[in-house]
């Protein structure tokens, strides 16, 4: 049997797995943005908002209900009612994922017509329509382990889904860029498919190994209680509605984005090529950027909700105030100096990656998002595992107002442009984030110690701000005199990086940012990390 993991360890396992995935996934933008640049780009990202969307209402809430349904079960010794769980939402979710992704093909005309306008996002948007059958399914599997509290096969699935969807992708962006621009954007699209297939038959392989054990479970389940399959989905929906109204509203976000964006930068006086080139600085340059330091908290958001359902299916709400302060000062820990680092560093990192300094005026505003994004995502995980899956649903859709609104207005401004759309994402993020986190310390009873979470970690990210400003400079200038610029903006970005991460972490240990506590909650690497700081005199 795969063992069951504390949240802490659950979240490693998936924050190792995304970070593998993501650099994949880096590699893969930097080398498509080399082949088909920020046009290609921008056809390319124009399926991407469509797909989440649909994928949102076929999928979305469904794996966080089975998480938790699943984890409350086990919690209760009811193996029976676990995996009853399990096969309705794989039912379920087999039908709205083929209902859903044939929806998807048939309605990519009319898409690329009233939507994107533009067509040659129409092929796009058809290679990628059957990855969300695929992923449904996938998603289903994924959920009933996670409600084991067991991360493992989720995160391998992850790296072999992004492995094989990247090399797919930039075989067929390849083989078919003579054929244009958008034939090449289709061939990477198609690349979802390939790695949803590969990712699904790796957990169904899992699935059958372990089936053994579970079925012995529910062999030795003395009482089984015969729940029918109109009530098992009933209770999946009761959950799964709000957390898929909520998915969908980040995908809804991106496609009213897609609508306003381009058609406002018009008004601002921008052609269609140059608007879609803005277009991708910002979505497919400077917003995945801004998004790499959420891996880490969709990780803990993952690992929190059957962490805390079970918690509270026990009545230990020591354990949830205890699980939501270690995660919360977490993700703030993690996401200022995520978002100080891309501010600080926004062309160089840019340059780098792209070869385009342009996408780091939008990156600019945008990676303070970092800091609200991050702090949704774990605040919705604790509600979702206390049942409150309604709260975060209501905070981001007016979040999502204001944002439209703010984007709507500053975007066709010519002096504001694109930095109106990233300044919108900015300030609707911050919104949501800051009424779920009042949430949380209502359902709670947590206090926010103000010092540990907010003073202590601004000073050790403002050091570490400040050497990194100060370290590119000095290194940039003294690379120049060696290498070619290209060459010498890599060293000296990558160099100042090192440095920031190891300058921002022992300052925590300085200010108290980090307890010993703290570090004996991280699997493994947390016993090495106390011997360490103990030698250095900085705990």
């Amino acid at each position: 049997m795969l063992g069951k993991q504390s949240f802490i360890k659950g979240a490693v396992i998936l924050t190792a797995a995304g970070l593998t995935s993501r650099l994949i996934g880096a590699v893969f933008r930097i080398a498509l943005a080399a082949l088909i640049t920020d046009e290609g780009i921008g056809l390319y990202q124009m399926a991407y908002p469509i797909y989440t969307g649909l994928l949102a209402v076929s999928t979305a809430g469904i794996p966080i209900a089975v998480s938790k349904l699943v984890s409350e079960n086990i919690a209760l010794n009811n193996y029976y009612g676990a995996t009853r769980v399990f096969k309705v939402a794989l039912t379920l979710l087999t039908i709205s994922g083929f209902v859903i992704s044939l929806a998807m093909y048939l309605g990519a005309d009319f898409v690329v017509t009233y939507i994107s306008r533009d067509p040659r996002a129409y092929i796009p948007l058809v290679a990628m329509a059957p990855a969300i059958f695929f992923v449904a399914i996938m998603s289903t599997f994924r959920g009933y382990f996670q409600g084991q509290q067991t991360m493992v096969p989720t995160g391998a699935s992850q790296i072999i889904e992004q492995l094989t969807r990247v090399g797919i992708a930039l075989f067929l962006a390849v083989y078919l860029l003579p054929m244009g621009l958008e034939y090449s954007a289709a061939g990477a699209t198609f690349g979802a498919v390939a790695g949803a297939i590969f990712g699904l038959l790796f957990l169904v392989f899992l699935y059958f190994r372990e089936k053994g054990y579970m079925a012995e479970k529910v062999k030795n389940q003395r009482v089984k209680e015969r729940v029918s399959f109109g009530e098992v989905l009933y209770r999946i929906a009761q959950l799964a509605v709000p957390i898929t109204i909520g998915s969908l509203i980040l995908p809804l976000i991106n496609i009213l984005d897609l609508v306003i964006v381009p058609q406002r930068l018009h008004v601002a006086g921008f052609t269609t090529e140059r608007a879609t080139a803005l277009y991708g600085q910002l979505t497919g340059m400077a917003t995945p950027l801004a998004h790499i330091p959420a891996i880490i908290t969709i990780s803990l958001a993952v690992s929190l909700v059957p962490s805390i359902s079970e918690a509270l299916t026990l009545n230990n709400y020591s354990l949830i105030r205890r699980n939501s302060d270690l995660a919360i000062r977490l993700t703030l820990i993690l996401g200022m100096p995520a978002a100080v680092g891309l501010y600080v560093l926004a062309e160089p990192v840019t340059q780098l990656l792209y070869n385009n300094v342009e996408a780091a005026i939008p990156l600019r505003i945008i990676a303070f998002s970092v800091i609200f994004l991050t702090l949704y995502q774990t605040t919705t995980g604790i509600l979702q595992g206390l049942g409150k899956t309604v709260l975060p649903v209501k905070n981001m859709a007016l979040g999502a107002f204001i944002k439209v609104i703010m984007g709507w207005t500053l975007t066709a401004l010519p002096q504001v442009n694109i930095q109106g759309a990233a300044l919108a994402t900015l300030v609707g993020f911050a919104i949501s984030s800051l009424l779920n986190l009042g949430r949380v310390r209502k359902d709670t009873g947590m206090k926010i110690d103000y010092s540990q979470y907010l003073i202590k970690p601004i000073l050790a990210v403002s050091a570490m701000g400040l050497l990194v400003h100060l370290s590119y400079f000095y290194l940039n200038l003294f690379f120049n005199n060696l290498y070619a610029a290209t060459l010498s903006n890599a060293a000296a970005t990558l160099i100042s990086i090192g440095a920031g991460m190891v300058v921002y972490g022992v300052m925590l240990f300085i200010t108290g940012s980090i307890t010993r506590e703290d570090l004996q909650t991280i699997p493994k690497l947390g016993p090495y990390l106390i011997r360490l700081a103990n030698a250095l005199h900085i705990l």
